[in-house]
């Protein structure tokens, strides 16, 4: 079996344009949370998000391109970029015919599907653009970044509703891992801050109109975010080979399903998938760090996910450190983990913890090392990435210092 590395990220999102500014963010425990900006939104309950502010598409892209490009793949297209160069690699030949794309969405073209809707029903239009379905459709982004890098091998989207990316960079890992690909670009997006995407969302009872704090007594409901994150996934042999920059490695998985509730979490199913990662990648618990949390600031997920950390962790528990980075860039939906991914390459590469931003008062129910409010300088071996979604599909990541 081949190790697998990250050799290049990319990002764009509410804290950040690219990867320096996010990770500055994230060390500065700055959040990326504040007042929505789109057409009707005075309509709606919930007025926050952690949106892409002053984004113009045609800085990055041409006229054409725009008419076939959501804004989720806009993001994708971006951070890909950013993670390409960073790697240093172009595709040509095997590399090109071997290598594919694997990337998490939920939501897909929801802007798209939000003017279009408007545009026939509150409009009274009875046409729409020809490239409404190619511009809206979930594996859009996948496709666009296979034909911008030449990338003809594995390429596809992966569905999970919050665990998205998070599925998705582990088949990629697989794929990496078992001689398939020698090199996948991974991650994942979403861009469903709109009338119509917050407003299906208000329907849940689960978003806080001021602020998420997750694992705070005082919190109340998630905050919806939005942007891309993007990985390059390459053999280690590949990546040694021609001296590639190494991120991190990464050295285990595994997914679970709660099959129990199509909304409330499972602290079986949760502790299940963080347990099957550590014995994936060979690990004990001793070995963990840091644990970025799925930490969505509701009441079900945060204390389900500290009581399945603290079953898998035992006496270890109080000593690793575990922080949401959803306090700060919000919750992405199918992109979120691609987001997080970062704070655990911050924690294995650089000795930087992420803080949980916006943190009041001790739940007891939480009562883990959640990093509050302050980032934290700390060796950290191996980090893990936990992603739980609506219908109880679990998918946790393992990242390890090189």
């Amino acid at each position: 079996m081949k190790r697998v590395v990250i050799t290049g990220a990319g990002t764009i999102n509410a804290l950040g344009l690219n990867v320096p500014d996010t990770l500055a963010a994230m060390r500065e425990g700055r959040c990326g949370i504040g007042a929505l900006s789109f057409q009707d939104v005075d309509r709606l309950a919930i007025q926050i998000g952690a949106q892409v502010h002053d984004f113009h598409g045609e800085t990055y892209f041409n006229r054409q391109q725009l008419s076939l490009y959501d804004r989720f793949t806009q993001f994708t297209l971006i951070a890909a970029r950013e993670a390409l160069a960073q790697s240093g690699l172009e595709f040509s030949g095997d590399l090109a015919a071997r290598s594919g794309v694997i990337l998490g969405n939920s939501g897909g073209g929801m802007t798209t599907l939000d003017e279009n809707y408007r545009s026939v029903y509150e409009d009274g239009k009875n046409r729409v653009h020809p490239f409404v379905v190619p511009k809206l459709m979930n594996n859009a982004a996948a496709s666009h970044v296979s034909m911008e890098f030449n990338l003809k091998g594995p390429s596809f989207t992966v569905s999970t509703a919050c665990a998205s990316s998070n599925h998705a960079m582990s088949q990629a890992f697989q794929m990496v891992h078992g001689g398939m690909a020698p090199v996948m670009i991974t991650g994942g997006s979403e861009s469903m801050l709109c009338f119509g995407g917050v407003k299906a969302w208000e329907g849940l009872r689960v978003m806080s109109k001021d602020a998420c704090r997750p694992f705070s007594a005082n919190r109340n409901g998630m905050v919806q975010g939005e942007g891309a994150g993007v990985f390059v996934f390459e053999d280690y042999d590949h990546a040694t080979a021609r001296g590639a920059d190494i991120l991190a490695e990464v050295v285990g998985f595994a997914m679970t399903s709660d099959a129990s509730d199509i909304v409330m979490p499972s602290k079986n199913g949760a502790a299940r998938a963080i347990a099957g990662a550590l014995a994936d990648a060979k690990l004990n618990p001793e070995d963990v760090g840091y644990i970025n949390a799925h930490g969505t600031g509701t009441a079900a997920n945060d204390k389900t996910e500290c009581a399945a950390v603290a079953d898998v962790f035992g006496a270890h528990a109080d000593q690793v450190m575990m922080s949401s980075t959803k306090s700060m860039h919000g919750h992405c939906i199918g992109g979120t983990g691609a987001i997080e991914l970062l704070a655990c390459i911050m924690a294995v590469r650089d000795g930087v913890i992420a803080p949980t931003i916006g943190y009041d008062e001790p739940d007891p129910e939480c009562a883990l090392d959640v990093v509050p409010n302050v980032a934290r300088d700390a060796h950290v071996e191996v980090a893990l990435s936990n992603a739980f979604a609506f219908g109880g599909l679990n998918a946790v990541l393992a990242l390890r210092r090189v």
